[in-house]
């Protein structure tokens, strides 16, 4: 009796926090729709914060940033978006809609064709999705080595064989992927400039040798942190050392 009062507490409490998700979100989507972008951006904060990171949210929260005429937030968004849901067409055509306002236009190296083909088949879906392909591809060879040795046909073993084949590689295909993008969620080297300009220098102190300038809305990436100076990379491969004040972490 007490396990089913405890499970009817659960359900009630679940579908009471459900309820207030949907009520937030549509408070929030109205203030967009009403162009009260201060309002949504602060609901949509506020969902964030209480009910947990999704590849909506911060899209919409960088739509919201955008429609204010904060770039700098929209792309920190939008990149965040991308990262849980790389295969998204809508927040990349909205990421390079947002980068094309900012002031520096960096030209990223041209990386070999095939890695770059590599990279765009496993940006299309998220890890969750080469997940659970990864283990559905499992469950069939397991099917497939069933198959090839307990059937009494050839023919039978032959596709068994060659199907299990195919599917083992899959499978191991999927699953670096998987643990490719699930690295880039848990280890965050992309930021995103959040001054109006700095200025990067040589060595991790104010004295360093001015190197270049940045602005507002540029992404870099983080090789490696000291106190409080991060040494940073962008994607035309120029590098230096930005004080951490200076970025936030996707």
């Amino acid at each position: 009796m007490q396990k089913i009062i405890i499970g009817i507490m659960l359900f009630c409490f679940s579908y009471i926090n459900i309820y207030a998700q949907e009520t937030e979100t549509k408070e929030a989507e109205t203030a967009y729709s009403a162009e009260q972008y201060d309002r949504a951006i602060e609901l949509y904060e506020s969902l964030l914060k209480n009910y947990g990171a999704s590849a909506e949210l911060y899209y919409n929260l960088g739509n919201a940033y955008y429609k204010s005429g904060k770039i700098a937030q929209a792309i920190l968004n939008y990149e965040r978006a991308i990262l849980i849901k790389p295969g998204d067409s809508d927040i990349r055509f909205n990421l390079e809609l947002a980068k094309q306002q900012t002031v520096d236009k960096i030209e990223p190296l041209q990386d070999f064709f095939l890695k770059k083909w590599i990279r765009s088949v496993q940006n299309l879906i998220g890890v969750d999705f080469w997940a659970m392909i990864g283990i559905v591809g499992f469950v069939l060879f397991i099917g497939c080595l069933t198959l090839y040795f307990f059937s009494k046909w050839m023919y039978l073993k032959k596709t068994g064989f060659y199907l299990g084949l195919v599917l083992i590689i899959t499978v191991i295909i999927v699953n670096i992927f998987a643990s490719n993008q699930k690295k880039y969620l848990e280890d965050r080297r992309g930021a995103i400039i959040f001054s109006p300009t700095v200025t990067i220098k040589g060595s991790p102190d104010n004295s360093g040798t001015d190197l270049f300038l940045l602005h507002e809305g540029t992404k870099v990436f983080i090789l490696i942190s000291v106190g409080d100076w991060n040494e940073i990379a962008l994607e035309d491969g120029n590098q230096g050392w930005v004080n951490k004040k200076d970025i936030v972490i996707i």
